[in-house]
């Protein structure tokens, strides 16, 4: 499992270079969306029209941010189950999003999507959302503001740190990575120490 830093947006190259497993540090723009916002534009796609925003080689993190306290620019901001986006994300990677950012596992249609796509679907922690809205330098609500905190907002982030949960190989983290915890556990009279 190697470590990477990148610089969004991704190309081809950064994309088939990410193993699952591997940690990223990401530096850049990626933007922020969550159900309803993927719904419109999956809409907008299937009817032939351009998205509010040109997301072709960026990553969408499924996230809504929490209200900033006085001198920050967002509050705590926590990764979204992915799989609630899953109807939606091999659309968007087809239209060219080239990475997605969530927690857990994920159907087998977005994992075949990420293949043909060559994209990859990234895994934030959740428990780390103080220090994920740390990474965030910048915020802007470009789309869909009637939305609220499902609007999508453009966000400029340093280092923020990821996983690779699903590779453009068709690769799946939590199927290969889960089972060796769970034999662990079953063979194990302590069972496992977190």
């Amino acid at each position: 499992m190697a470590e990477h830093r990148l610089t969004t947006p991704l190309t081809n190259d950064d994309i088939k270079n990410l193993k699952i497993g591997d940690s990223v540090l990401l530096t850049g723009t990626i933007y922020m969306a969550r159900d309803a916002a993927h719904k419109r534009m999956v809409e907008l796609l299937e009817a032939n029209q351009p998205l509010p925003v040109d997301l072709r080689g960026d990553i969408i993190f499924y996230a809504g941010p929490c209200p900033p306290q006085p001198g920050q620019i967002i509050g705590p901001v926590a990764p979204t189950t992915a799989y609630r986006m899953d109807p939606y994300a091999p659309a968007m990677y087809e239209y060219g999003v080239k990475g997605t950012i969530g927690k857990g596992p994920r159907r087998e249609s977005v994992k075949e999507a990420c293949q043909q796509y060559k994209a990859v679907s990234f895994a934030a922690i959740g428990g780390l959302s103080t220090i994920l809205s740390r990474r965030i330098t910048a915020v802007e609500l470009v789309a869909y503001e009637d939305l609220g905190p499902e609007a999508i907002r453009r966000l400029e982030v340093e280092d923020f740190p990821l996983l690779v949960a699903y590779d453009s190989y068709g690769q799946d983290l939590y199927e290969q990575e889960i089972p060796k915890y769970e034999n662990y556990h079953k063979n194990s009279d302590k069972g496992v120490v977190l």
